[in-house]
């Protein structure tokens, strides 16, 4: 069989059994008797992870803000961003603004671009590392959900998917929310550090693959399963917009349409957090952070309940790099 046919779960999963490491968002180094330091590291390739509308500039910003969900994730709070760029031959103004959206995105969210490396290549690859510290009595790892935990995630669902539907229609991206989150996505680091605060969540990841398979990641390591609610599933304004409506129903308690909850289960690029938050500490999340719950932490299985009642299995599938 070859490496591509494992696919990128599959690979990492391979490879975090052969090294017998934790397979969480980041690594987690003691720093002191009382903090942790999580290191982590995400490559992109111009040619399978920057649509070609991007600008440089934008490629810099997301380059960054992949790492730097990775941290927020584990609750950490950024220490600071390493950047190590393969650079064919490019105007020297291209490379200047990939930085300049690097740099932006590092200081949003507290920190900087610190150091890194540089080396030709035929195709523009850059490979981001991010350094975060943590109190040890807070950090967020993606083992820890119970049964009858509640399932929450942070802003919208599909947004960046929509985007993404928007391009392949050859929409321009000026002017459209959608396509400007696909390009410029915020790692959710402040929400994140106050989660951990909170002392309410028991697990934590991001869902920059989609929630599909950040479900079936975290019922993996936990030996749970998870049904969601396809009536609480946070999708925008712009993906309700067409939502089926059922007969005497408003909109907001109606199912999304078939193209608003493809795009909130399966598609990637919304770097959103998913957690599993204890039933009786909901209100210190929410107090902290705003918060959609869409659903339990149950025995086995990941689901999706619609608003009749009826169950089905929600596929293990998402954005895959490999």
């Amino acid at each position: 069989m070859a490496i591509y046919e494992l696919g990128e779960t599959a690979i990492v999963a391979r490879i975090v059994r052969r090294l017998d490491v934790e397979f969480e968002d980041c690594a987690i180094l003691d720093l002191s008797e009382t903090e942790y330091l999580v290191a982590t590291t995400d490559m992109f390739h111009r040619e399978t992870d920057f649509p070609h509308e991007m600008s440089a500039w934008q490629i810099g910003w997301m380059c960054a803000a992949g790492t730097l969900s990775d941290i927020a994730a584990m609750g950490a709070r950024p220490s600071g961003l390493l950047v190590s760029m393969g650079i064919p031959d490019l105007a020297p103004a291209f490379v200047d603004s990939v930085v300049d959206g690097m740099d932006a995105c590092a200081r949003r969210c507290g920190t900087r671009v610190i150091g890194g490396d540089t080396d030709s290549h035929q195709e523009l690859t850059i490979c981001g590392t991010g350094l975060g510290r943590i109190p040890k009595d807070q950090i967020l790892r993606r083992k820890g959900a119970n049964v009858g935990d509640i399932v929450c995630v942070t802003g919208n669902l599909g947004m960046a998917g929509l985007g993404m539907a928007e391009l392949e229609q050859k929409r321009e991206p000026g002017g459209s929310a959608a396509i400007n989150k696909l390009f410029e996505p915020i790692p959710r680091v402040e929400e994140g550090i106050s989660l951990a605060e909170s002392g309410a969540v028991t697990a934590m990841m991001d869902n920059s693959d989609g929630l599909s398979l950040s479900l079936h990641q975290l019922a993996n390591v936990n030996c749970c399963g998870f049904e969601i609610m396809a009536s609480a599933l946070p999708v925008p304004p712009e993906l309700r917009a067409d939502a089926d409506a059922a007969p005497g129903s408003g909109l907001d308690s109606a199912p999304a349409s078939a193209l608003a909850l493809e795009l909130a289960l399966y598609a990637g690029g919304d770097f959103e957090l998913l957690a599993t938050v204890a039933p009786d500490r909901l209100g210190d999340a929410t107090r902290v952070c705003e918060l959609t719950a869409i659903g339990r932490v149950i025995d086995d299985g990941v689901f999706l309940k619609d608003c009749n009642g009826v169950t089905e299995r929600i596929e293990r599938k998402g954005y895959r790099s490999l």
